[in-house]
């Protein structure tokens, strides 16, 4: 059994990827609606999207009166997703677990939170290379024989915290521009075998990383190039 409050983190973050998901499907919903009339949303923010919609649909009354339904579940939607946003962030500012997880570089709170609460104790695992196994992050293996055939990534072990690393890996590799050993590694896999592949092995090591920083109270390791540039500054 875990400990309560992990439970309760676990659950916190459950309803807003839940909240999250629901809104996209509505908002899909909104855009097949239009598009079988012929009008296409397009791609605006989220911020624009009710607009955009209102202009589509200004000429057709019946169309207006449904989308406006659907908007106002959108926005609904989109409040509670900012208050459950705000009770993660509040949760993750008083864990110190979380703020040191979070040093890490592509780690933000979400992704600290849902690694604390699927964890909830290092000593649980001997090595930290176990991690990655235990949240589906390693390659399936079919073996018989001389048969020895490595698959897709078993996606055996928590989901929650499988999708965070998942997101803080293309983080890292995509948005992040500080140069770190593990991000150029992560960028020399995607060069070789393409950027879906590096996220995961970059998620990967990510779990195993995250697993030592908290056990071992050690600091990230930005790697050489990354001490020189502070130097030259």
């Amino acid at each position: 059994m875990k400990d309560p409050s992990c439970r309760s983190w676990r659950a916190l973050l459950t309803a807003r990827r839940l909240v999250l998901n629901k809104r996209r499907d509505v908002e899909n919903g909104v855009r097949a609606l239009l598009r079988e009339a012929g009008l296409k949303v397009g791609t605006p923010s989220r911020k624009n999207f009710a607009a955009r919609v209102g202009e589509l649909v200004a000429d057709d009354p019946v169309l207006a009166g449904l989308a406006r339904s659907l908007l106002s579940v959108i926005e609904v939607m989109t409040q509670e997703v900012d208050r459950l946003t705000k009770r993660v962030l509040d949760e993750v500012r008083v864990e110190p677990t979380c703020r040191w997880l979070m040093t890490v570089q592509g780690v933000g709170p979400f992704t600290a939170l849902a690694f604390r609460a699927t964890i909830d104790r290092p000593d649980r695992f001997r090595r930290s290379r176990d991690v990655g196994a235990h949240l589906g992050l390693t390659p399936r293996r079919y073996q018989s024989g001389e048969t020895d055939v490595q698959g897709r990534i078993s996606r055996c072990g928590d989901e929650l915290a499988r999708t965070a690393l998942y997101e803080a890996a293309h983080s890292l590799l995509v948005r992040s521009t500080k140069w770190s050993a593990l991000r150029a590694w992560g960028m020399n896999v995607a060069k070789r075998r393409g950027m879906a592949r590096a996220r995961v092995a970059v998620a990967r090591e990510l779990a195993v990383i995250l697993h030592r920083v908290w056990s071992d109270g050690a600091e990230f390791r930005w790697g050489k190039q990354a001490a020189t540039t502070t130097a030259v500054a």
